[in-house]
């Protein structure tokens, strides 16, 4: 373990004051602050600190990668491993055929979004984000402005009185308490206003320079608002409208975002709005893909990231293990960012059963360790070899990382960067009885696990120490 020279002490309500502790403050991006309610409501936003992302659409039938092989020029779109590519000879018309006539045989059966809501709520997260609608077009949800949607008379699904797939899903969500995120496609490769079906399409981008047709162009923005608003006026209080597609975004692909971000915030007055790697006023906190930042960053954001190896239903998907999961959320969170964990529900309706595993393996972590999780701040130095630190108000919390996925807590830990203050209270959370401690003359303070809780511990995968100043 590298020792580190900075040190902080946790001194009761001196110690903020005193700049000893950073409190490692994570304001919302400049451009973000044109509401004056906004920060305060990202603060809300980044207490919750574990969502739930659901990647879910007609595609899921064929175990593919949702909406992106369509695009014949995308490096994504030909992967090896593509089953329903290379079953259509590597045919791109051959495919886009079949895939657009995918709603014709969506009939998830065993769809019940409760259950979803109950297995996210186990496993401790605390919103959920849904893909009302992916690049491809397909709406999960209502609406007037297409008929490629789930309600359609020629999907099966239409018959099923839970067929309005969005409305169940938030409706589900919002009775276990879950914050309500829709996500939403700013593009539609379905849409004859986007790709116009007499000419090819071969990118992600409108087939035809939407400056030389903005008529064209403008039909497809009034389709957009559109739907945005059928979303925000028609399925309840919803609080994030998570879009995603960044490339639609001036000068090319002008949305009008001032003029929908209004229409949308005078039916969710406190929306918000995440254009996704758009930036400006309209991103209101960032949404870093399949990675997390090797540093904390000077802004609201959330790492979004899938369980297994594809954002939509892949049969014998490469799940992470609970062991993986709990560490990226503790590292997330240590650096000032929520997670946002994807797992992508089967074409039956159901999540897959290793999914479901993981879940409640992480809430059952949840339930012993989440106060050094939820509501938690950054906390300098953030990191000391496998050990993070939160904290919230004057508590401050050390969570050790396993090596191992079935080592137990250590019998001590030493801390370079954490020295109490005398009469100090150090816990390992999911123990009652005080740790005994010491500060060496060199600054470095040791914890003292007992055999006892070493051959019982509470939890797996990550312990946590709980650091509370003696006036406390």
């Amino acid at each position: 373990m590298t020792r580190l020279r900075f040190q902080v002490q946790v001194l009761g309500a001196a110690w903020l004051a005193a700049g000893i502790l950073h409190a490692a403050a994570v304001p919302a991006a400049p451009e973000a602050a044109g509401e004056a309610w906004l920060p305060q409501r990202l603060e809300w936003y980044q207490d919750l600190k574990f969502g739930f992302m659901m990647h879910w659409g007609a595609y899921s039938q064929w175990g593919c990668i949702e909406s992106w092989p369509l695009v014949e020029e995308d490096k994504w779109a030909r992967p090896d491993n593509l089953a329903a590519w290379m079953e259509r000879g590597r045919d791109i018309e051959r495919f886009k055929r079949d895939y657009w006539a995918l709603p014709a045989t969506f009939n998830p059966a065993k769809f019940d979004p409760r259950r979803w809501a109950r297995t996210a709520r186990a496993a401790g997260m605390k919103y959920v984000v849904f893909t009302t609608k992916h690049h491809d077009g397909f709406c999960m949800f209502d609406t007037r402005f297409t008929d490629y949607r789930v309600t359609a008379p020629a999907v099966p699904f239409h018959t099923n009185v839970h067929s309005n797939v969005v409305r169940e899903v938030f409706n589900a969500f919002r009775g276990q308490g879950f914050a309500i995120g829709a996500y939403f496609s700013k593009a539609d490769w379905h849409c004859p206003d986007y790709w116009d079906p007499a000419v090819p399409a071969r990118t992600r981008n409108p087939n035809y320079d939407a400056h030389a047709q903005p008529e064209k162009w403008r039909r497809f923005v009034d389709y957009t608002h559109g739907q945005i608003e059928e979303l925000m006026s028609g399925y309840g209080p919803i609080d994030i409208l998570w879009l995603d597609a960044g490339q639609v975004r001036p000068p090319d692909q002008d949305l009008q975002m001032d003029r929908l971000a209004a229409m949308a915030r005078r039916h969710q007055p406190r929306l918000i709005v995440v254009d996704r790697t758009v930036g400006g006023r309209y991103e209101n906190y960032r949404t870093p893909e399949q990675e997390v930042p090797e540093k904390p960053l000077p802004y609201v954001w959330e790492t979004c990231m899938t369980m297994g190896d594809q954002w939509s239903f892949k049969p014998n998907d490469n799940y992470k293990s609970t062991h993986r999961l709990i560490h990226l959320l503790a590292d997330i969170v240590g650096k000032g960012g929520n997670f946002l964990l994807n797992v992508g529900p089967q074409p039956d309706g159901e999540l897959p059963a290793a999914a479901v595993a993981r879940m409640r393996e992480i809430g059952a972590w949840l339930k012993v360790n989440g106060n050094a999780i939820y509501g938690t701040r950054p906390v300098a130095p953030y990191k000391e070899g496998p050990v993070v630190f939160t904290r919230k108000g004057h508590t401050v919390f050390a969570i050790f990382l396993t090596a191992g996925e079935g080592d137990g807590p250590p019998e001590r830990v030493t801390l370079a960067a954490l020295r109490p203050s005398p009469n100090s209270k150090i816990h390992l959370l999911g123990v009652s009885k005080a740790l005994a401690w010491q500060t060496a003359a060199d600054g470095r303070t040791t914890i003292e696990v007992p055999a006892a809780v070493r051959k019982s511990p509470p939890c797996h995968h990550a312990f946590v120490f709980q650091f509370t100043p003696a006036n406390d």
